[in-house]
């Protein structure tokens, strides 16, 4: 594969590629270019030459590309779903589910065409006028993960380019085939040579520079809190908006009168979908007492009967890399100096073949977890789940909002008054009740405290990428002195 840079496909300035892994067998895919910093400037200066052009060419035009370029993607899926399977590890169903979100994320915003408005206020007098614009920000910088590659790709370019802005992207180094099939795909569409750029390479080597890129006006990640605050840091001296969605540790509460069949076949998906490897993934379980062993009993079951292998067959695929892999086996063996009891799981399965190489790690439920413990407070981002015992509501509200993140949370009650206490009460972006999630593309993700800044998704986050001008206006045929102007 190649760098996209100013309409040109092309290899680093200095020759280097990296190995690109399938994390079901370990081995190599293909390889990928190792951009330099002067790769990276040369997107950017790419993307800001370009800026004006896009956005004069108007969004109806601008609907039309991006809309083709979802046509183009939804004529070629299956190799978009091959490569989420063999590039990222996804079960099948997953990633068909997948890219069916790319395209409802690429359609929605093309629909934005002609619904990006602004305001005409009265002055202070009947001839003077305030027209506030919503304009495009200038270069967009977006940094997106490994976990839904292709979703996030498609939800940061569409409604980047469709306000105008140009783009330079830089996708995660475990899962840069799939951003630049997508990527790709705009080009086909007829996005123009600089308005979208992507660049791949380890953020350890160029991350800091593009996001301290003086040219940068936005730069949107989705990715660690770790590294959300280390943009913060890097992006202050150009004051960049920064679109950040950071970690999670949601909450699953339920309460005595929940439907359990229902909350059990949603905590099965709110866990191990995509292995676990989701910032709105359930990471911790408060059960009533009442309820408590049977839903365990239950839940247990359900958990050791989930295959976990080959994508193409199994309920759950591998983790990204060997390091997410040693990551789960370090949450077990901390908790086991907790004295804490494991369930299920707690180590790689026994596979065979080439599987037998892959990162993967056996869904897994550890009891009786303390509050303050690091698998109630810290995020895992894994299969591995812990379950706490609770029976009074106010001190359960409490122990759900004890997290420094506050993206998604999840409540199984059929008690209505509970249900409009928590909307109130439960201090995260996002409340699921009594259903699974993800989050719809009309919905705004959003979360609270580490989660990070800003959002993204529905009208609201639209306007993220855009920013509003004032425009004052007399249109008064007065003639103006300087002792009518307000101090002189």
């Amino acid at each position: 594969m190649k760098n996209l840079i100013d309409g040109r496909w092309v290899d680093s300035s200095n020759g280097k590629v990296i190995d690109d892994l399938n994390p079901s067998t370990g081995m190599k895919i293909d390889t990928f270019p190792a951009a330099t910093k002067e790769d990276v400037s040369t997107a950017i200066d790419a993307a800001e030459s370009t800026f004006w052009k896009w956005n004069e060419l108007g969004s109806k035009e601008r609907g039309r590309i991006i809309r083709k370029a979802g046509d183009l993607i939804q004529a070629k899926r299956k190799e978009l779903e091959n490569l989420l399977v063999s590039e990222c590890g996804k079960i099948r169903p997953q990633a068909q589910e997948e890219v069916n979100g790319v395209l409802d994320q690429i359609y929605y915003y093309a629909n934005f065409e002609r619904k990006i408005t602004g305001d005409l206020v009265e002055g202070d007098t009947h001839t003077k006028k305030i027209f506030q614009y919503k304009v495009p920000r200038g270069v967009v910088v977006a940094l997106t993960p490994w976990n839904f590659p292709a979703a996030m790709v498609a939800r940061k370019l569409a409604p980047a380019l469709m306000t105008g802005n140009s783009v330079v992207l830089k996708p995660s180094s475990d899962t840069p085939l799939i951003a630049e099939w997508i990527v790709r795909k705009f080009q086909e569409a007829g996005v123009p040579d600089g308005v979208l750029n992507m660049v791949t390479g380890k953020g350890s080597e160029i991350g800091d520079f593009i996001v301290s890129h003086k040219k940068v006006a936005l730069v949107t990640l989705t990715g660690s809190t770790k590294t959300g605050q280390r943009i913060i840091e890097k992006s202050s001296a150009n004051m960049s908006k920064l679109m950040l969605e950071l970690g999670g540790k949601a909450p699953f509460i339920v309460w005595n009168d929940a439907d359990i069949e229902k909350a059990l076949t949603t905590l099965v998906w709110a866990k191990f979908w995509n292995a676990g490897q989701s910032c709105i993934a359930a990471e911790r379980l408060y059960l009533h007492e009442d309820i408590a062993s049977k839903f365990e009993e239950k839940f247990l079951a359900m958990t050791k009967g989930l295959k976990v292998g080959d994508p193409e067959t199994s309920q759950m695929g591998p983790l990204i890399n060997l390091e997410a892999q040693k990551s789960m086996e370090e949450v077990v063996s901390s908790s086991e100096k907790e004295n804490l009891k494991t369930l299920a799981g707690g180590k790689k399965p026994d596979l065979k073949g080439n599987f037998s190489n892959g990162y993967f790690f056996e869904p897994t439920l550890i009891g009786d977890v303390p509050q303050k413990s690091p698998i109630f407070q810290d995020e895992i981002f894994g299969p591995v789940l812990g379950i706490h015992k609770v029976n009074d509501w106010e001190e359960t509200i409490k122990l759900a909002n004890d997290s420094q993140f506050g993206l998604a949370s999840y409540l199984f009650t059929e008690d209505n008054r509970r249900i409009l206490q928590a909307n109130e009460a439960i201090r995260f972006g996002e409340l699921y009740v009594n259903m699974p999630g993800p989050e719809s593309s009309q919905g705004y993700h959003t979360g609270f405290r580490m989660t990070g800044l800003a959002g993204e998704g529905s009208k609201y986050g639209i306007t993220e990428y855009l920013q509003i001008k004032n425009v004052y206006v007399d249109y008064s045929k007065d003639k103006l002195k300087l002792g009518s102007i307000p101090g002189f």
